[in-house]
């Protein structure tokens, strides 16, 4: 299975919550919602989930092995990084005295 396409839905800077993400496999199957976020150890990704009658999260869709989880995750973490340079690069081209 081949990630097509990764879309940044939306970017946040000041929250631990950095980004929110759309993930489509080979043109045929999209998951919704995987956000990355700021922990202690850096970056990472967190599938889709839902919140448990008894208060826990449990994901909706996940990778069944380690492998599959990092090629996501490196490819999502990826993506972001490129999105959050565009971004710096944009701000930098703004010029305040013109």
């Amino acid at each position: 299975m081949d990630i097509t396409d990764i879309v940044i839905r939306k970017l946040s800077l000041e929250s631990k919550m950095k980004a929110i993400v759309s993930i489509t496999f080979d043109n045929e199957f999209a998951v919704h919602d995987v956000k990355v976020i700021e922990g202690t150890n850096g970056l990472f990704i967190a599938m889709p989930s839902r919140r448990t009658p008894e208060g826990e999260y449990k994901d909706i869709v996940h990778p069944i092995n380690s492998d599959f989880r990092e090629k996501i995750s490196a490819q999502v973490l990826a993506k972001y990084k490129e999105a959050i340079q565009h971004l710096s690069d944009q701000v930098a081209d703004i010029d305040p005295y013109n």
